[in-house]
């Protein structure tokens, strides 16, 4: 469906005592790169929360292939995977800078009324936003 592609480069914090990005570190690796397929349509998360909508992660999954070292550059290929409806669903791949597969992932999300704190539905204007 809709795809994009953000490079993050790996800062030596986040790697552990062998030498390599610590497991930890790979959720906040999607949320920079589910904030970068966000903007790609004209939003963001701020403006989304400040029209009141939370969207906190339901579930994420890992399979780990190969390890990322410091100061590789990963490209996180992100991906939804169908229409929004109460949830967001999302499969991403991440590569090192020779295009290995280093993981994938998948998450859900879900739309969060920011006062009642209830699920809801895709705001109309994300899915405008989509052209979906």
């Amino acid at each position: 469906m809709k795809r994009h592609s953000t490079n993050i480069r790996v800062r030596y914090a986040e790697t552990d005592q062998m030498g390599v990005v610590h497991h930890g570190n790979y959720a906040q690796y999607l949320e920079l790169a589910r904030c970068d397929w966000l903007e790609q349509f004209g939003t963001s998360y701020k403006s989304m929360e400040e029209s009141g909508v939370m969207l906190p992660v339901y579930e994420m999954n890992f399979k780990f292939k190969r390890p990322a070292k410091f100061d590789d550059i990963l490209r996180v290929e992100t991906i939804l995977i169908k229409i929004p409806d109460v949830k967001i669903e999302f499969n991403y791949k991440i590569y090192n800078q020779e295009e290995k597969l280093l993981a994938t992932a998948y998450t859900v999300l879900v739309f969060v009324d920011i006062n009642s704190r209830k699920p809801m539905r895709c705001p109309d204007y994300i899915l405008e936003k989509l052209n979906l």
